[in-house]
């Protein structure tokens, strides 16, 4: 039994290479001969993302400025994208409605209290948990620079939930596409 599976292996495996000599070979009268073998690659659409930072400390807002309501302005991380065609860097939060609140004091700060823009005196926009095109580029580039600002908006008063003694945290997530 083993010596039959073994003389059909061989069978097989000598038919393979009798074909694959067969198409490499030819013949020529001239003393010479060739023969042509195309390769061929295929580049998708990549892209590479930098980011200066994976965490951004915001201000913390004084007693004037939670007695009076307050928007504090804080530099977020900063990019380098690279992409070898056009290309979209979009922001988002992944909490739908509040930040994660770490405390005793029953926190509660909703997400549209943190404003973002791509300049410094730029228009800001409140993060949503759906994708908002932060930055986008109509051609290929090796290093084209981002920078996130963020304003966080703090109520007026010492008894809104959204200043309640505690730790505010809230995922920003960058990402960069080639669509």
């Amino acid at each position: 039994m083993n010596a039959t599976r073994f003389l059909l292996a061989a069978m097989v495996l000598g038919t393979a290479i009798g074909v694959e000599q067969a198409n490499a070979q030819c013949s020529g009268n001239a003393g010479s001969c060739n023969t042509t073998n195309t390769v061929s690659a295929t580049v998708g659409a990549v892209v590479k993302l930098g980011m200066s930072g994976v965490a951004t400390s915001l201000s913390s807002p004084t007693a004037d400025q939670i007695e009076a309501g307050a928007v504090l302005a804080d530099a977020g991380p900063s990019f380098t994208v690279k992409a070898n065609r056009s290309w979209t860097l979009n922001i988002k939060t992944t909490n739908p409605a509040s930040w994660t609140y770490v405390g005793s004091f029953g926190g509660t700060k909703p997400v549209s209290d943190l404003t973002w823009s791509n300049a410094v005196a730029g228009t800001f926009v409140g993060i949503g948990s759906a994708d908002a095109v932060f930055l986008s580029g109509a051609g290929a580039t090796n290093g084209a620079a981002a920078q996130a600002f963020f304003r966080t908006v703090w109520a007026a008063g010492f008894t809104q939930p959204s200043n309640a003694p505690g730790v505010y945290s809230l995922p920003v997530v960058f990402t960069l596409s080639a669509p």
